[in-house]
């Protein structure tokens, strides 16, 4: 493939020479993950505002941000199928055009079931967006470590979204009403799309797949995961030997099954479940459920240790964060370095340390401080940006190349069940320890030292399951020291 430092050439012959040069299209695919990241935390800080707004009471409030992360986690496989199938530039077009006018619609809405189906549909549209915006990165760059960089870039921003969520969701708050939390992702999905659409080259067919869509395998894959990713909710709010809780398990072990059982015998699967004898995608895709489910469980944790135990605002609980989004850039070339001199595997498991190691430091932090807080925050995202970052461009690498956006869904799809564990995991463990319900307000003495108490418990647990997961998906890396992972 020819390169070039012009825009409007690249568009045509397909890549660039730089970052700089490549700043149209990556411009706009950073705004395409930024959007779908930040919808998935940007309308909690709002609920008790759309709750006294729409009438609703607890259980639709929860379904306001749980209809999002259902119907996301549970269609990404689903996306990146049809992407590598229909077009990946196609379909991102479409999404963010759905994801736009939806949008719009919040400004109609009356009742908290108009809300829920919209936040439905948003999830869906988002799902559409998330494998392909980091598919497509990779077609802008024949360079590997252009590729690693812009990445990193893309990770460093979906990151930023995730965690910035509450604090411009709280900000925004105090000036405007809760519509406009959706609202402004119209002109932010129009602006990305202009961006694809100058940047980005159009959709060639011998990139793509010519197979059939396997729509029995989508509709399993569907049910599998959405049920999966609801019984770890159900599982917290209504408890784990509730009716509703152990139906939506078993319903999602029987889907998972019979999904195995159609990929196996499908013709053109929608998910090719050899390519998992391939120790890299095998190991990434676990390394990477370890990474979401310390991050997850960390935000979930630390949102209630600020706002609760600590009595902070929403914006300074947000401001909080902040460390996590400062080491995630900083540490760039600590993460590059790894890789290059010691490869995948060992970079990886040294991540998978600073994420075991994190924890541990935050079991023994949350009763000593922030200091002590904000330096494991550091050192965890150490972790995650080696892992992640590693894992992501590993787990491309070794699809074949009319499979990458099934790729990216995969990693997608992986840190989302990641984070929806990890969430159960500290929601259930901080439940049984502290108590079920958390009062707002100042909180007593006794009960602030009965949350510090469970939480220690929680990420001395949560260090080791992270530490198995990742360090477990580590080990089946190459020793690769570039991004290159094909064979």
């Amino acid at each position: 493939m020819t390169t070039t430092d012009d825009p409007a050439t690249a568009s045509a012959t397909r890549t660039y020479r730089s970052l700089h040069a490549a700043w149209i299209p990556l411009t706009a695919l950073c705004l395409a993950f930024f959007v779908e990241m930040v919808d998935n935390t940007l309308l909690s800080i709002a609920l008790p505002t759309i709750g006294r707004d729409l009438g609703s009471g607890t259980t639709a409030l929860q379904w306001v941000t749980g209809a999002y992360s259902l119907t996301f986690g549970g269609l990404l496989l689903t996306a990146g199928s049809m992407a590598d199938r229909l077009g990946r530039r196609r379909v991102l077009l479409i999404g963010l055009a759905v994801f736009g006018l939806l949008s719009l619609c919040v400004v109609a809405v009356t009742t908290a079931g108009q809300l829920i189906a919209l936040r439905a549909g948003l999830g869906i549209a988002a799902a559409a967006m998330a494998p392909i915006t980091n598919s497509l990165v990779f077609r802008l760059f024949d360079d590997q470590a252009l590729r690693m960089r812009a990445m990193t870039l893309m990770i460093v921003v979906g990151m930023s979204g995730f965690v910035l969520g509450p604090l411009l969701g709280g900000t925004a708050l105090a000036h405007v009403r809760w519509e406009w939390l959706l609202v402004v992702n119209a002109p932010i999905a129009l602006i990305a799309a202009i961006g694809v659409r100058l940047g980005v080259a159009a959709d060639r067919s011998e990139d793509l797949t010519d197979d059939k869509l396997d729509l029995p395998g989508a509709i399993l894959s569907v049910i599998a995961i959405g049920l999966a990713c609801y019984s770890l909710t159900s599982g917290v709010e209504q408890g784990w030997l509730s009716t509703i809780t152990l139906g939506s398990i078993l319903g999602a072990v029987a889907a998972a099954v019979a999904f195995v059982r159609h990929e196996r015998r499908s013709a053109s699967p929608m998910l090719d479940l050899g390519l998992f004898s391939n120790g890299t995608v095998r190991g990434a895709a676990i390394a990477q459920i370890g990474t979401s489910i310390a991050m997850a469980g960390v935000m979930f944790g630390l949102i209630l240790h600020f706002q609760y135990a600590y009595g902070w605002s929403p914006v300074r609980a947000g401001l909080a964060n902040l460390p996590i989004i400062v080491t995630m850039i900083a540490a760039t070339p600590l993460s590059e370095w790894l890789a290059k001199r010691f490869g995948h595997r060992i970079a990886c498991l040294v991540g998978a340390a600073c994420l075991a190691g994190s924890l541990a430091g935050l079991a023994w932090g949350v009763d000593h401080g922030y200091t002590a807080i904000a330096i494991s925050m550091v050192v965890m995202t150490i972790g995650l940006r080696t892992v992640m970052t590693i894992c992501a461009i590993a787990l491309v690498y070794a699809m074949p190349d009319n499979r990458t956006s099934i790729g990216t869904a995969l990693n997608d799809t992986a840190q989302e069940v990641g984070s929806s564990v990890g969430t159960a995991v500290i929601g259930t463990m901080i439940a049984a320890l502290v108590t079920t319900q958390l009062p707002a307000g100042t909180w007593s003495s006794g009960l602030v030292a009965s949350f510090f108490r469970g939480e220690r418990i929680t990420y001395a647990v949560l260090a080791v399951i992270v530490g198995l997961i990742a360090a477990g998906g580590a080990l089946t890396l190459t020793d690769s020291h570039s991004t290159e992972e094909h064979g």
